[in-house]
Formats: C-alpha cells, structure tokens, sequence
C-alpha cells in the first residue's frame, strides 16, 4: 500500500478494506420496524406542505400510511405514479430542502419525518421482486425518438412506452443513467443502483437503447425529426466552464465531472490515483462530491474554494456540513489566480474577494495552498449546436417543454431554466411525455395520476385534474 504521505498522485493510499467501509452507504437503509416507527411520526397533514414541496407531487402523507399499514409495495406504486425514479431520488434528493424541509414535524421540533428514508424503503420493497408495476397501453403505432438517457429521458421514455408508444432511446455513453450512473457521488448510489434502476425500467417494453450515439456528431435532430413522430431532447450539460487562471493547463489540473465520473465507472476504487493535497473549485454538488470522494480515497487534505460566501453555496447546508464531517475544509471568498508547479500542479494561489453588490471584485488579498490535483466544479454549459432557440445558454422551451422546433420537445438540466436535480429532471420528462402524447394522439392532455394509474391497468385514461388524489388506488 502506498505511504499516504506520498506527493503528487498516487493510488492505494488506504486499503481496499478502508475505501469499502469509507464508500458504504451514505444513510443505511431502514428494516420494516424503523420503517414502522419512522411512518408512525406523520400527522397526514390534508393540505400537506411536503406534498407541494415535492416536485414531482408524490402524496408523501399516503405512501407512509400506507408503509404504516404494513404495505410498503403499495406504497412504492404511490410513488412510481409520480415518478419512476422514485428509487433514485430517495437516495439522492435534496430532501432537507424539498419535502423534509417543508415537513410540519421540522416547522415545530426540527426533526422532519424520514421521508427519504421511507421512500427508499418502500421503492427497494417493490424493486427486490424484478417485476415491472405497469403494463404498456395497445400499440398506438407512433414512434418516439429520446435522446439523452439521463432522469429526464428516462422518465419521458418510459410514460411514452407506457402509453403505447415505441421508443428508442439515444444516449452517448454506452449505457443509460446520465447524471445517475455518471455524475452522483458512489456513496449515495451503492450496489450499482442506478444501472439496476435502469434495466428496471425499461421492463416496461417499447423501450430500446441505443449508445455511443450522440447529437451533433451521429445524430441530427433534423433528421430525427423527419425519422419519428416526436423527438424528447434531454441531453444534460457535457460542457465544463473554463477555469481563468494562470497555469490552469497544468498536469494535475482536472474537471470534477470528469473524475466522478470515472469514480463512478472503477470496479477497484484503491486503484484510482489520487492527489495529497486536492484544491476543489466551486460551490455547488459537484463540487462536495468530488471533495469529499477523494477524502475518501485517502486524501490528506482536501480544500474546496468558493470564491462568494457559503450562504451564496449551490451546495446545501447539509451537503456542506457532510463535506466538513468528512474532513474537508470549506474556504469562501476566495478566487483562483494562478496554479505554479513545474508542468505538473503543486500549488495553488488564491485572491479574497468582495462582493460589494455591484460584481465580485479581488481584494488584493492573497494565499498559496499546496495542490498536487487541483478540480474544476465551476459549472457546466451546454456544448450542443442544434438549432433551437436558446436561453441563458440552454435551450428554451415553453410550460409544455416544447422548443422552438415543431415535433421537438426538451426537458431536464439542458432546458432553461434548469435546476440540476434527478427529481426535476423526471418531473420534466414525465410531463413533456404527456404533452407529446397528447400532440401525438390528438387528445386532451391528461394528468399524471390519472394516466398512471390507469395504465397501470393496461388501459387508457379519462381526462383528469391535476391535483394529488389521496385516495387512488396504491
């Protein structure tokens, strides 16, 4: 094993044993009786805060009583109702900021109810079986062309499947997930989950994959818009913004996308070469995940640099304070200057900034910090050239998540404006394949419960209001 006190990059820092328990799941996950117990803390509020903090507006006070009754798999459909990623968002929603945030139970004694906790709970119930819930509806004859096979894509697939609709399904990378299977740290999806949510999904049929097939390069949204009836565009954001600072094409200088994504990938993590000193920049979840993953690996220091104040942090308090448990130092109001080192980075140089509500200005200030691996978290933007109109460099669509382009609608961290989370992404996908399905069919658009749960019976569905219903079949 490598002494953890070697310099520059290096691999085995701790041993394979270390970098197990280290990865292991972030939160483990309940057993029926802590399920029992947790579910048991719910006021069913009937005008539910959590509810309309949700969105994806699962009815949250229905699946835990349903989980409280003793029916986790009833309440697992509850949930795929609304959002067939459910399994994936219990793991890495922000839930302190969403529905347990909102939660009456955190208003009053600063404990909300373990919704997430919960969700996994009843979502891992029905997943264990490797049956799919719903059937698809009779064959409609439309043809559906998804490209991206991330949250929002695979949400919009699989309601498209699901209303009788074939699908084929794009992706660049060699298989599904997106932002689940290559860019969420690996102790939040364990147990390669994201690939098994996946597969899972597509048990549905209608769905085929296609990889290794990207937009621009052997895909043309033109021309799949003249090959099918309808095209989703949910392609993420491949680009990572520049770092401005001198030295910045150093060896050692690296996207933290890029890492994560390589993390995610490696079947032996004490193989991963990893630095002694790491400078992260930014502020947001990219920026924590890589920070706190290569304290993880046995980093000796880990330093994320954000150049506004930890108030202004993309990131959450909570992911903050995770970063800070795991021994990583947070420094705010900093920028980077300048990366020195002898082709390869060494240190870094920081300037403190002001932000006096006119801009962000340097101070003058400066401070040197060793960095043998330095990561750039400072953003991402759309790389693609498609043709649709654009806003705030992404692509700009209506309430329905139609574009500019007839027959092409998008959905997920690509659209404007974005909010780069699974959660939003499957509800985006989900409601853009109504809208499709209704352009596609003639029909009146129909709700996402209605639909659901009537074609979880195999048949259409009457047109329906939007709001939560309590009492739908589970």
């Amino acid at each position: 094993m490598t002494d953890p006190l070697t310099p520059g990059l290096a691999a085995g820092r701790l041993s394979p044993e270390e970098i197990e328990g280290n990865f292991a799941d972030l939160h483990a996950p309940l057993g029926p009786r802590d399920a029992a117990v947790a579910a048991d803390r719910c006021y069913f509020c009937y005008d539910a805060p959590c509810i309309a903090a949700c969105p994806t507006e699962i009815d949250i006070p229905l699946f835990i009583r349903q989980i409280a009754g003793g029916r986790p798999e009833d309440a697992a459909k509850t949930i795929f109702d609304q959002n067939i990623l459910g399994g994936m968002c219990a793991r890495v929603c922000p839930t302190e900021d969403l529905c347990e945030g909102s939660c009456v139970r955190e208003t009053s004694e600063g404990k909300p109810v373990e919704i997430g906790l919960l969700q996994r709970y009843a979502t891992d119930s029905l997943m264990r079986r490797q049956s799919h819930p719903y059937d698809r509806a009779d064959e409609t004859g439309k043809t559906v062309a998804v490209v991206g096979a991330g949250p929002a894509g695979m949400a919009c697939a699989h309601r498209l499947a699901m209303r009788g609709h074939r699908v084929t399904l794009y992706d660049a990378a060699a298989k599904p997930g997106g932002l689940n299977e290559f860019g969420i740290a690996a102790y939040k999806s364990t147990g390669d989950f994201a690939q098994a949510e996946a597969d899972w999904i597509m048990q549905i049929g209608g769905i085929s994959f296609e990889g290794g097939k990207a937009l621009g390069r052997e895909l043309s949204l033109e021309k799949l818009a003249e090959s099918f009836d309808a095209v989703f565009v949910g392609v993420g954001l491949a680009g990572v913004n520049a770092l401005v600072a001198e030295g910045a094409e150093k060896d050692g200088v690296t996207d933290a996308v890029r890492y994560i994504a390589e993390l995610r990938q490696s079947t032996d993590l004490a193989s991963l070469p990893v630095g002694r000193n790491i400078v992260v920049i930014g502020g947001g979840m990219t920026a924590i995940d890589a920070a706190v993953q290569t304290k993880l690996l046995g980093a000796e220091n880990v330093t994320i640099a954000y150049r506004r104040g930890r108030d202004r942090m993309g990131a959450s308090v909570y992911e903050q304070d995770l970063a800070a448990s795991k021994g990583v130092r947070i420094i705010c109001n900093v920028q980077p200057v300048a990366i020195h080192g002898n082709g390869a980075a060494a240190e870094i140089e920081l300037e403190y900034t002001a932000d006096t509500g006119g801009g962000l200005r340097g101070t003058g200030e400066r401070l040197r910090l060793p960095a043998d691996q330095i990561f750039k978290a400072i953003g991402q933007a759309m790389t693609l050239e498609s043709g649709l109109e654009l806003e705030g460099g992404r692509i700009s669509v209506d309430a329905k998540y139609r574009t500019s382009m007839e027959k092409v609608w998008a959905g997920g961290d690509c659209v404007a404006p974005g909010d780069d989370l699974t959660v939003w992404g499957a509800a985006q996908g989900r409601d853009a394949a109504e809208d499709m399905h209704a352009a596609l069919m003639g029909v009146p658009e129909t709700s996402t419960c209605a639909v659901i749960a009537e074609a979880a019976r195999g048949i259409d569905a009457p047109p329906h209001g939007h709001a939560p219903h309590r009492d739908m079949p589970g």
